[in-house]
């Protein structure tokens, strides 16, 4: 289980550098670059929204998890930790390159991370369900 806390440090250090990434592309405009280089800035505050959120889910798992005192499948696991970086990592790509939504690696690197990530957080899920029904 201790992937779910190695991955959401992975994610808040992502979230921190894509912080960096927006405010220095907002205070310190370099011309030529900053239209060039980060083209969709909507996008790139979707990735670091979605990073915070990855990382507060991958925590929470886990503290839920240690708390209840389940141990959650390493697979489950290792899938919350891959998919919640992978996801947002696709919308910093997608920032980055404005043809990104029309590239078929893209389409399938999304696919990819997209059902990764639902094993993993259905697999917890139904972990979290099953405990709660033995409880009762």
């Amino acid at each position: 289980m201790s992937v779910l806390l190695i991955g959401a440090v992975a994610m808040m250090a992502a979230l921190i550098l894509s912080a960096w990434l927006m405010t220095f592309a907002r205070w310190f405009p370099i011309q030529g670059i900053d239209g060039d280089f980060l083209v969709d800035y909507k996008t790139m505050i979707r990735a670091h929204v979605d990073y915070a959120l990855m990382a507060l889910f991958s925590l929470g798992f886990y503290g839920a998890a240690k708390g209840a005192g389940i141990e959650l499948a390493s697979v489950a696991c290792w899938c919350v930790a891959v998919g919640g970086f992978t996801n947002p990592t696709i919308f910093v790509i997608a920032a980055f390159d404005p043809e990104f939504w029309n590239k078929v690696r893209w389409k399938i690197f999304s696919a990819i991370s997209f059902v990764i990530t639902t094993i993993g957080f259905t697999w917890v899920g139904i972990s979290f369900l099953k405990y709660a029904w033995s409880i009762n």
